[in-house]
């Protein structure tokens, strides 16, 4: 899979997907851009593979050798869904109620745990679900498994507000990625999904998403969903940056996260920002969403109508 390099305002950006390097595109038409096969940097005007892959309907492909692999398909613009395509005896795991469609060939069966480890024992299971638990997650997750001997069959996975799926090939970022407790959706069987404690108590108690996060660790594909548009940085050695606590999808393993004020005292009550802001510092890279979820929960119900009305 080719990754895209961006060049923009004396910075560089990337490596993206094509679903996300389109998008960066779109909002950056002035960048220069360059990818494997590309003898120099060139403008985005000459890259028409990303004018065409930033369509209202759009389709991603990533077929790539794992122990587990998973070929799959990102459909849609601004309500995604992820098709799996499974080989015979493949199997991928999701979470619960994020199935949309299956063809009659896969099997579904619910597993205690990840799946990660098919030898371990009942007691090693039910500590991997209590993992699970502890990040306010259901105990359970869904196995689909192609039970066809010969032919290959599809399964597929939506997301469950606007946001955008992101393709996690975990072996691409050490093996290992940190995300929000809620944004996994689906991924090759194999990965397993943990927990990340804060290292500092300050980024648990006022971090926004609390003290604990999700690990996801392999190095086969992970889908992770978030809100709004994802916004991908990549931190050099001791770079900060400064991000709104909800704002923050998953960063790699080597990336430190801390909690710092939002500026003096007034700005912090009256600024409208919140009390504190998460302090990410390189190296490593970050994903980020223009939209969390707990921002879009409190417009709507700023929206809706008084009881007593």
């Amino acid at each position: 899979m080719n990754e895209w390099y961006f060049a923009v305002d004396g910075r560089r950006e990337g490596p993206m997907h094509l679903l996300l390097a389109a998008r960066f595109a779109r909002l950056n038409p002035t960048a220069r851009c360059w990818r494997a096969g590309y003898e120099t940097w060139v403008p985005i005007a000459n890259a028409p593979e990303l004018a065409m892959a930033d369509q209202p309907v759009f389709r991603y492909t990533g077929k790539e050798r794992s122990d587990e692999e998973i070929d799959f398909n990102i459909f849609g613009e601004e309500t995604q869904f992820v098709e799996v395509e499974l080989d015979p005896g493949e199997c991928a795991i999701g979470e619960a109620g994020a199935l949309m469609y299956k063809d009659t060939l896969v099997r579904m069966e619910v597993i205690l745990g990840d799946g990660s480890d098919p030898e371990s024992g009942i007691l090693k299971k039910i500590g991997a679900a209590g993992k699970r638990a502890l990040t306010g997650e259901n105990l359970f997750l869904t196995l689909f498994t192609n039970n066809d001997e010969k032919r290959k069959a599809r399964v597929a996975f939506a997301a469950p507000y606007p946001g955008t799926i992101v393709p996690l090939k975990l072996d691409h970022y050490g093996g290992k990625v940190i995300c929000q407790k809620d944004c996994f959706l689906s991924a090759a069987k194999g990965v397993s999904i943990g927990v990340h404690l804060q290292r500092k108590l300050s980024a648990g108690f006022f971090g926004g998403e609390g003290f604990i996060m999700q690990s996801l660790e392999g190095d086969g594909w992970a889908f992770v969903h978030a809100g709004g548009t994802i916004v991908e940085r990549d931190l050099g050695p001791s770079e900060t940056l400064d991000v709104e606590t909800g704002a923050v999808v998953g960063f790699t393993d080597q990336v430190g996260f801390d909690i710092s004020p939002a500026g003096s005292v007034k700005t912090m009550l009256f600024g409208g920002e919140g009390l504190f802001l998460a302090h990410l510092k390189g190296p490593g890279k970050v994903w980020l969403q223009s939209l969390p979820l707990a921002k879009l929960a409190g417009r709507l119900k700023a929206a809706l109508p008084a009881e007593n009305e």
